[in-house]
């Protein structure tokens, strides 16, 4: 599992699919390649203080770790956007809701190419 390190790749991911979880949003472009799964991280400083920015980002790069490998598609950047609760969730839960987010990620670019993921308010943000 590869790093986003460009602005670029951030912005393209952004403009692409997307899943709600609580701890997290889940940002997913296809490169069109078959390259290895990349992963970056986004941890504002709405979310705490630069202690707290630092554990939330180790957390959710190990959960990244344990699952992107498994449950990621070759040739996808992802972005996981980071929210205040991914500070307290039990670790297990942050691994549940990334594995479930990536498949809801990939079953809507299998059922309609490519739409986003919504939280089901049906406004498409």
């Amino acid at each position: 599992m590869d790093r986003l390190k460009k602005r670029a790749d951030f912005l393209a991911a952004a403009a692409g699919l997307r899943a709600q979880a609580d701890p997290f949003l889940l940002q997913a472009r296809d490169r069109r390649d078959r390259g290895t799964p990349r992963v970056g991280l986004t941890v504002t400083k709405k979310t705490g203080n630069s202690v707290e920015r630092n554990r939330i980002r180790r957390r959710l790069r190990a959960a990244a770790t344990a699952i992107v490998p498994q449950a990621g598609h070759s040739g996808f950047d992802y972005v996981l956007v980071a929210r205040r609760p991914a500070l307290t969730a039990p670790f297990a839960a942050l691994i549940a809701e990334l594995a479930r987010a990536l498949e809801r990620v990939h079953a809507a670019r299998n059922r309609k190419g490519s739409a986003r993921v919504t939280d089901g308010d049906g406004d498409g943000r």
